[in-house]
């Protein structure tokens, strides 16, 4: 214990060679100091790049959280110490990799898209809320919605729309009036939901119902996609890139719902740079546009919902396309 007091201590007055020898020595590099911080947010926080360094190599952990939920990514990150931050990003993006850490943690702590399938759920004007209090889409991200339906409809033709739930995205898509507009929703409160309120009457509008896993063989090829579930998680999303190539067209434009760890600012950049690296290695190309959202998000706007799912000033909104379209 007093090692990791004294590592603290070490990493934040940059004694480079204490901290070496300290390590060597057994310190504990997850140790958590009286002020709640460890030795990597000390360095963090401080811009001691080298420490940093040391200390990621002797398994300093990458994504442990002070009390007040700051990294020391975050740390960096405000600090405005670039070449820590990015080591930290790079730690962070190679363990997800590996491990898929964060999206592992979510994954527990939350119902999962079977429990929320069976589920009722609850619409009001503002909101539409699982069994548990918890928002499944809330009214506060329709400038998101549309902005999301512009990007996916800029090429016009056929557009899909994976996850329909107020129907925020699916309205703007409409307003662009794509030759055809495929939705795939998978609740079927919603999907009646739906039926009820005329979706199922408009001329270029197909609804297709089921989970996205189930009805591939249904699916064409479109110019645009948007994809937007809920009760699935960052593995899901994974394995719904694999068929971007199938379901894409060459010069389409694809775009998802940007929620990934949206408590926490460094964990969220660790999953935008993730998804662009791993659609790379697809052929695709990944652009975010910064969206500010600070005003949206009073406190009011919360009021009878369980969990904040987006706790940042700044939306990122992805537009992605072929690799090729985009040079």
């Amino acid at each position: 214990m007093e090692e990791g007091k004294l590592l603290c201590e070490a990493a934040r007055s940059c004694d480079r060679a204490k901290v070496k020898s300290l390590i060597d020595s057994g310190g504990d590099v997850s140790y958590f100091d009286g002020e709640g911080l460890t030795p990597l947010m000390h360095a963090a926080k401080n811009g001691h790049t080298e420490i940093v360094k040391i200390l990621l190599e002797a398994g300093a952990p990458w994504n442990a959280l002070s009390p007040s939920n700051i990294s020391a990514g975050d740390f960096a990150m405000d600090s405005g110490h670039q070449e820590a931050f990015d080591l930290l990003l790079n730690a962070g993006i190679q363990a997800e990799l590996v491990l898929g850490t964060i999206a592992r943690v979510d994954r527990k702590n939350d119902a999962s898209d079977g429990d929320y399938l069976e589920e009722r759920v609850s619409f009001s004007e503002d909101k539409l809320m699982d069994s548990n209090s918890k928002a499944v889409m809330m009214a506060w991200e329709k400038p998101l919605m549309e902005a999301h339906a512009k990007a996916v409809c800029s090429g016009g033709g056929h557009v899909l729309n994976i996850g329909f739930g107020m129907g925020l995205v699916d309205t703007a898509i409409q307003q662009y009036a794509p030759v055809t507009h495929t939705i795939v929703e998978a609740h079927p409160e919603v999907y009646e939901r739906m039926l009820r309120t005329g979706w199922g009457e408009k001329e270029n509008v197909k609804i297709v119902f089921g989970r996205w896993q189930d009805v591939l063989s249904q699916l064409e090829s479109y110019d645009g996609i948007f994809f937007d579930t809920y009760g699935e998680y960052y593995e899901d999303l994974r394995e719904f890139h694999q068929h971007l190539p199938t379901l894409l067209k060459p010069s389409g434009i694809y775009s998802f719902f940007n929620g990934l760890c949206g408590g926490n600012a460094f964990f969220h950049v660790v999953y935008c740079q993730l998804v662009s690296l791993e659609l790379g290695n697809l052929g695709y190309s990944t652009q975010y546009i910064p969206l500010p959202v600070k005003d949206c998000l009073g406190e009011e706007v919360w009021e009878g919902v369980k969990h904040k799912y987006w706790q940042l000033d700044t939306y990122y909104l992805p537009v992605c396309q072929s690799s090729e379209d985009s040079e």
